[in-house]
């Protein structure tokens, strides 16, 4: 059985930038994925390539073994972009009802809305709704013809925390119906909570595809945060510490050893406050694989 996307060898180019360069990636049927990337990494020009909106260079782009192009493909794949635009005199049923219209065997009208959040809005204008509103109304567009993989592109931007995390199990919903997820995010929460598979893009090639807690096991176990209003990085020198950030005399470090930082710092007379020692997570990882 062909997998449910896939990326062969896959280069992208705009003029003289190359946004992708000989990217492979295999997605199989019922994965959750997320994909990471700083920005203009090729995360969304991945995505491009793989729902048909642009074609590669070279290489492949398939979905379900086909050209992502192809009708009956099509009738298979929800997708839910960064930029969407639909009519705003339109209602929220109304505009559900349209694009259900466009799948062979589509989800019945109230359950789309619903699994959106929107029942409240079913009747409002799309002009009435708010951003927050607004992308859950996408993910419904998305998710009505009940297809097999799911693309999210940044989903959550401009919702609020609440918002964002109603939405998250939403999306884990979708998820356990055994479907096919596939999303960009920045904030990688959110990819911690739905990825079983993390795949980090850096500079238009893959540097990393793993289930998270394979990815987080690669970086130092302990995240150090604490001020230091005379702290230089010369001041770690030979310290067993890795992806220092300072800013504004607040200091962020990775380690292993974080009971031999302290001892060092001490003896070197580091003045230190508001110290917090916690577990790696995935945004640690990302920034020490990234970070140039």
């Amino acid at each position: 059985m062909p997998p449910a996307a896939e990326l062969i060898d896959a280069t992208k180019k705009y003029g003289e930038i190359e946004a992708l360069r000989g990217v492979t990636i295999r997605i199989e049927l019922g994965d959750v994925v997320a994909i990471l990337g700083p920005n203009g990494a090729g995360k969304t020009t991945s995505i491009s390539l793989l729902v048909g909106l642009r074609k590669p260079t070279s290489g492949k782009a398939l979905l379900f073994g086909l050209e992502p192009t192809n009708l009956l493909v099509r009738s298979r794949v929800g997708v839910m972009l960064q930029e969407s635009g639909v009519p705003a005199m339109l209602k929220v049923r109304e505009i559900v009802d349209l694009f259900r219209s466009y799948y062979p065997k589509p989800l019945p009208r109230d359950r789309a809305i619903a699994m959106a959040g929107l029942e409240e809005k079913a009747n409002a204008l799309v002009k009435e709704l708010s951003g927050g509103q607004r992308q859950r109304l996408y993910f419904a567009l998305a998710v009505c013809g009940d297809p097999d993989v799911l693309f999210l592109d940044e989903p959550t931007v401009g919702m609020d925390v609440e918002g964002r995390r109603s939405f998250i199990e939403r999306i884990a919903e979708f998820a356990r119906m055994g479907r096919t997820v596939v999303l960009t995010t920045h904030y990688l929460e959110e990819a911690d909570q739905l990825a079983k598979r993390v795949i980090v893009i850096d500079r238009g090639v893959v540097i990393a595809d793993a289930p998270p807690a394979e990815i987080k096991s690669k970086v130092a176990g302990r995240r150090m945060r604490f001020v230091a209003p005379d702290l230089t990085e010369r001041d770690l020198e030979g310290l067993p510490v890795t992806a220092v950030s300072i800013t504004d005399h607040r200091v962020q470090l990775l380690t292993n050893r974080p009971e031999a930082v302290l001892r060092d710092l001490f003896q070197r007379g580091v003045d230190i406050s508001d110290l917090e020692v916690a577990g790696a997570d995935l945004e640690d990882a990302f920034i020490a694989m990234t970070s140039h």
